[in-house]
């Protein structure tokens, strides 16, 4: 797989990646102890490359150095963590009960 580099954008709260004018990002909100994926937004000239995924992967890591929860809000990001169950640990339990 090529190399994305993909930037946490704290500013407008937002994992991106740049590829040709287009970006994708994961949209997410920080609240006291957790962080909120909100919604991933991929252009249809970027599907098909895991760019959704590595932009899950760069914040489940961000989640992780900063030790907060994660609560999963964006449909992705629910299905990503099923298939990543190793992922679950990370997850706000009170938020995720059913996961």
């Amino acid at each position: 797989m090529e190399h994305y580099q993909i930037k946490n954008n704290e500013q407008a709260a937002q994992f991106e990646y740049i590829e040709n004018g287009e970006m994708a990002k994961l949209e997410y909100a920080i609240h006291n102890n957790s962080i909120a994926l909100m919604h991933t937004l991929v252009p249809e000239s970027m599907k098909g490359k895991g760019i959704a995924s590595l932009l899950a992967a760069k914040a489940f890591a961000y989640a992780q150095e900063t030790n907060k929860k994660v609560k999963a809000y964006c449909p992705f990001i629910v299905t990503y963590v099923k298939r990543h169950p190793e992922l679950q640990e990370q997850l706000d339990k009170d938020f995720h009960a059913d996961l």
